[in-house]
This record gives C-alpha cells, structure tokens and sequence, in this order.
C-alpha cells in the first residue's frame, strides 16, 4: 500500500501557508506566519546598542530569540523561565545565522535588531516557520529605520526562507507535518536565499540512511517550496 499524506497534499506540496504582516502595533517589524496547523507570531526590535563583542566597531548584529508557548502542543510543555533548554538554543541560533546571513552589518551601523519568534500554536516545522515569519518582521524593521532616516540603504542583501523535506513511507515529501516528521526516515531543514544560495542544511537519517539520489531529490522538492515562500513573503511585504 503506498503512503498517503494525513491532509491529502501531493508529495510535492506545502501546506497552506500565510503571512499577516504588523501583527504587533509596538514592534518596529512583525509578523503572524501560519504554516497549515504550526503558528508563530515573530517580531524585530531595534536597539540602539551592539554586544560588547562589536563595541565601536561600526557594525551591527541581528540575533533571535525562540520559544513555545505550554500548550502551543496537545500536551503542556514546561515553561522554560530559567534558562533556555537545549532544542531552544539550537533553534534560535539557527534562526540568527540564518537572518545574519543576508544583512549587511556595516549598513545596518551600531544597533542591534532581536527577532523574537514565539510559537502559539505547534505542528511541526517551527524552526523553518520562524526563519521564514522572521524574514518578513526584518524586512519590515529595516523599511521603517530607512523611513525615518536612520539608515540611509537597506543592510538586507536577499530574502531567506527555511523548509522541511524528508522521506516518508520511501517517498520523498515536502514540509512535513509533525504526524509526519513523528514517522520520517528521514528529516530535513533547508535554509535558502532567494538567489538559490544555501545558509544551511540540517539532515538526518531517523532510521535506514539515505541515498545521494534522495538527497538531490530532497533538495528538489525544498526547491520547488521555497520558491513559494518567497512569494508569499513578497506578498506579505507588498500588502
């Protein structure tokens, strides 16, 4: 019997994905990004300060912050008050070199942008869900520093989306659901830039390794979402 997806979609099909841009009145940048049943709302705030690191240097530095509300899952999650837990860490990391990727420091001067991506609702592919919302409350922290001449350019040098890819069943499929994710062989995040560039591939075998052929073919079917990402980002910045 072949594998059918739990919602229907083809192999090659991402899931209903949008972009409410100023979600947030406060932020210089915000954005509510829903991905089929995974929402998060993520927001851009400039300081006028750079860690102590990129002091009177003349560059900026963009950073994230990544966290999941208890019931964001069907079961309370533990409120990570203390300090941040593994998993979280590595998400928000990924998400800063991610968005750093495609920003100009120098352009951007001595400030610091923090990008705060904050799942309310969660069914799989948050990190690839914050990369991409992130994108947008940036762009949109960025227009508004240009708007009131803080900035004379725009430090963003491409746009940057993420999105899953693995192999279900022995059949490729792109971005995985967590039903999904929960029974892949194997599961992978791609992080590109609107010039096809990768910032990063997070790949890995769950059970049997996987071939050469998989992968490209992996990296096919990320291809072909992420040109509608771009897209729906487009969008979201034009409305």
């Amino acid at each position: 019997m072949s594998f059918v997806r739990p919602d229907g979609r083809g192999f090659d099909q991402i899931r209903n994905t949008k972009i409410t841009p100023n979600i947030n009145p406060y932020a210089e940048g915000s954005a509510l990004i829903e991905v089929g049943g995974t929402k998060v709302i993520c927001t851009a705030s400039v300081e006028d300060r750079v860690p102590l690191f990129l002091r009177n240097k003349g560059l900026g530095w963009v950073t994230a912050e990544y966290a999941m509300l208890p019931r964001a899952t069907s079961t309370r999650t533990q409120r990570e008050t203390q300090r941040p837990a593994g998993r979280t860490q590595e998400i928000q990391r990924l998400i800063g070199r991610s968005l750093r990727a495609v920003v100009d420091t120098k352009l951007l001067g001595e400030r610091q942008i923090y990008l705060d991506c904050d799942v309310i609702q969660a069914d799989g592919g948050t990190r690839c869900a914050s990369i991409t919302g992130a994108y947008v409350a940036l762009a949109l922290a960025c227009r508004k520093l240009l708007k009131q001449a803080v900035i004379k350019t725009s430090p963003i040098l491409s746009s940057v989306a993420a999105v899953s890819v693995g192999v279900v069943g022995g059949r490729v499929v792109l971005d995985l659901s967590y039903a999904e994710d929960s029974e892949a062989d194997v599961d992978m995040n791609v992080v590109c830039t609107a010039a096809g560039k990768f910032i990063e591939l997070q790949g890995t075998a769950e059970r049997e390794p996987f071939s050469r052929e998989q992968m490209d073919e992996m990296l096919i079917a990320a291809d072909k979402g992420m040109e509608q990402l771009f897209a729906i980002q487009n969008s979201a910045l034009e409305g």
